[in-house]
């Protein structure tokens, strides 16, 4: 067995993978960029070494930097993680001459199976049904493009190199080959560096279910059953459980034996996946898609149903160990779902809704307990969410005896999550899985596209802008709230007591006396209305009104009427944002129990609205600028009308600007000042954290700016450029 691993990625991955090599007794080195230097998996790591700057290409893609620190460490293997280099032969190969153990399968059977093409083929004569589709490598765009209308219409077009939905593009029409051959392309070199694409017959309403397999280097191979991965969006998985509630035993057992002839197929070693298109009528007409030669991220289903830990058989099959299970000893128990929480923002347009990259500063966590809950994360307090890597933070995973108890106990665990200074998909996910389709097991790849606009938040409730405004009214002093820290005065007010005045002494939390902040007296009339300008991004403006004290105020949103409206000190603050000490089943490891306070839990604010108390989370602070509520985040942003309007922003040239809709980088600009353009053309393309986002023509109209060129760096909501309607064009020329 190895004394020392290094592993080679970053996040929740790595932090995942070190907690097994610490149950194990082995030694693990962590590496970093310079965007990770206090990333959670560099201080839970036993060793750290630097490798590069933030960009990938510099550090986490760099195979000599990565050797180097390996031979530093004295590490004698290699996790890959996922992501990253996990599925680059040359890497497995150079990890081989440099004398240290590849913690995966040999480099041959991930040149194969990383060349879809080829996979196909090499499958098929195993036996194993494959998709319709294209054949041969290097095809041109001409070649794909024959190849697509000789399969017939829709088709779904591949990276040949790559994996995790990155670059694959859904094509109805023939008009649309051209430009999504283009894009697919793109995508394919930024994320794989090789453009190569394949194009297969698309399959309406198919189911997408994957078979987990084990392999030793003595020729044994199993399979731990199926996770069923068809909740994805733009081909992302966002949900994954185990088992399918498709698939009957015949079926898995005949989907299990496929899988095991696909690994045995390429000589495979390690952990590995074969996936399968399914369509839902018919369980039994499943075709092979691809074999993912690495750990997936859905993982932990196959885990906690299993009881096994896949990264401890990995290490151990690497080490020269057998598979000491045969077939008959894989037993599932119970239900399992993930969830995935990524960085990104849902903006909904009609009837789509575009989830773009997020970033920011994790100001405060708070992640779940519960019985049979478990949450693997690379985050803490403090982490900067860049542009730079995967949008993924966090998984969150749950357990039951059956598919309704998995199902309700995530449900709760994704309320109790709160990431506050970023905004993520939690609580879209939340809502997903109280879908009648999702409770029910009527699954298939399309259902989240189809639905993502009744599942989007459609606006900000009125109760969190009345919870910023009265923060903001009450001036929270830093720390928050902690009981003890006020105390009553005559008439029901509230002031600081000796516990309040010792704790400001300490640096702690004060709520200061609320009479001592403006509450719009005047002499000889009723209190005047104290007005706060608040926006929350992707939506508009909002005024709110309060008259009185934090703790007795009316409070009007908007034109609505007030309502009353108070804060309520409930003291103590959350429990703090760290792993379960008690691992549930199919769990690796351990970590320093959970509900100490530390840096960065959030604090309760209680608000009473209209009669009803609500509860919400915030950072430590006074602003009240983050609020969370049932897996929901909320940025509440100070607005200054005035401003804005004289700003030369986005709202002084209104629709006719197009504007980043997240902070990235420019990649394609398709236009130029003088253009005139069609409505819905695109005109340019920024890309964050791997995905491509095209800005397109709001309106026929003429481009008379452009502010942008090929690589430059935007921040969210900057304005990119300006389309002016003909007739408002014609009138200025009129004008002058």
């Amino acid at each position: 067995m190895f004394d020392a691993v290094l592993v080679a990625n970053r996040g929740e991955i790595a932090v995942r993978v070190i907690r097994t090599l610490r149950r194990m007794g082995i030694r693990s080195v962590a590496v970093f960029s310079d965007a990770d230097a206090d990333a959670r998996h560099v201080r839970e790591a036993d060793t750290a070494v630097r490798i590069g700057p933030a960009s990938a290409a510099g550090s986490y893609l760099s195979t000599p930097r990565l050797l180097e620190a390996a031979a530093r460490t004295n590490a004698q293997a290699v996790h890959p993680g996922y992501g990253f280099l996990a599925e680059n032969a040359a890497f497995a190969q150079a990890v081989a001459d440099a004398g240290l153990a590849f913690i995966g399968p040999p480099p041959a059977a991930i040149e194969l199976m990383g060349d879809k093409i080829r996979a196909k083929e090499t499958v098929r004569a195993a036996g194993v049904p494959v998709v319709p589709g294209s054949s041969g490598s290097g095809l041109s765009d001409a070649e794909l493009a024959a190849s697509a209308r000789e399969i017939g219409m829709p088709v779904l077009l591949k990276p040949s190199a790559g994996g995790g939905g990155k670059g694959m593009r859904l094509v109805r029409s023939e008009e649309l080959l051209a430009d999504e051959i283009a894009a697919a392309r793109r995508e394919a070199r930024g994320s794989f560096g090789d453009d190569t694409l394949l194009v297969e017959r698309w399959i309406d309403g198919p189911r997408h279910i994957e078979i987990q397999v084990l392999a030793d280097g003595f020729g044994h191979a199993i399979h731990l059953g199926e996770r069923e991965c068809s909740l994805q969006r733009r081909h992302q998985k966002i949900v994954e459980e185990a088992p399918s509630p498709l698939l009957d035993e015949e079926t898995r057992a005949a989907m299990g034996e496929a899988a095991v002839q696909a690994a045995r197929s390429c000589g495979y070693a390690g952990a590995g996946t074969v996936e399968f298109i399914v369509p839902g009528g018919d369980p039994s007409a499943y075709c092979f898609m691809e074999m993912n030669t690495r750990l997936q991220v859905e993982h932990p289903v196959t885990e906690l149903i299993t009881g096994l830990d896949l990264v401890e058989w990995q290490v151990r099959i690497a080490a020269g160990e057998r598979l000491a299970l045969t077939q008959k000893d894989v037993r599932l128990s119970g239900h399992a779902v993930e969830a995935r929480i990524c960085a990104e923002t849902a903006r909904v347009s009609g009837d789509r809704v575009d989830f773009l990259p997020s970033a920011g500063t994790v100001r405060a966590l708070c992640e779940p307990e519960g019985e049979g809950v478990r949450v693997d994360s690379g985050l803490s307090a403090g982490t900067e969410v860049g542009t730079s890597y995967d949008p993924m933070l966090a998984k969150v995973i749950a357990h039951g005896p059956d598919r309704q108890t998995a199902l309700r106990r995530l449900r709760t665990a994704l309320a109790g999550t709160a990431v506050l200074g970023v905004d993520t998909n939690t609580g879209f996910l939340r809502r997903l899985l109280a879908h009648p389709a999702v409770l029910s097991g009527d699954l298939d790849t399309g259902l989240v596209d189809r639905e993502a606009p009744s599942l989007a938040a459609s606006g900000v409730p009125a109760e969190v802008y009345g919870a910023a405004a009265l923060l903001r009214h009450a001036a929270l002093i830093p720390a928050g709230l902690r009981a003890g820290a006020v105390s009553p005065t005559p008439g029901g007010a509230r002031s600081p007591g000796a516990a309040g005045r010792q704790a400001a002494a300490d640096g702690g939390p004060v709520w200061t006396d609320p009479f001592s902040v403006p509450s719009g007296w005047r002499l000889g009339g009723e209190a005047a209305w104290a007005v706060h300008h608040l926006r929350v991004p992707g939506h508009d403006p909002v005024a709110v009104r309060v008259r009185g004290s934090a703790t007795d105020a009316e409070v009007g949103v908007g034109d609505t009427e007030p309502v009353a409206a108070r804060l309520i000190a409930p003291g103590g603050t959350s429990r703090a944002a760290g792993p379960a000490g008690d691992a549930p089943r199919g769990v690796s490891g351990g970590s320093p129990a959970a509900g100490h306070e530390a840096p960065g839990s959030p604090v309760h604010v209680m608000l009473e609205w209209a009669g009803v108390t609500h509860a919400f989370v915030a950072p430590p602070g006074r602003d009240g600028a983050w609020l969370g509520r049932d897996g929901e985040s909320w940025h509440v942003q100070d607005h200054d009308p005035v401003e804005a309007a004289l700003s030369g922003g986005a709202g002084a040239h209104g629709v006719d600007a197009l504007t980043a809709p997240m902070p990235g980088t420019v990649t394609v600009v398709k236009a130029a000042v003088g253009d005139e353009v069609a409505a819905g053309q695109s005109l340019l393309v920024v890309e964050a954290m791997k995905m491509e986002h095209v800005i397109s023509a709001p309106h026929a109209g003429t481009v008379t700016e452009l502010d942008v060129t090929p690589g430059t760096a935007v921040a969210m909501d900057q304005v990119l450029a300006v389309v002016t309607p003909y007739e408002t064009q014609e009138a200025q020329e009129g004008g002058s």
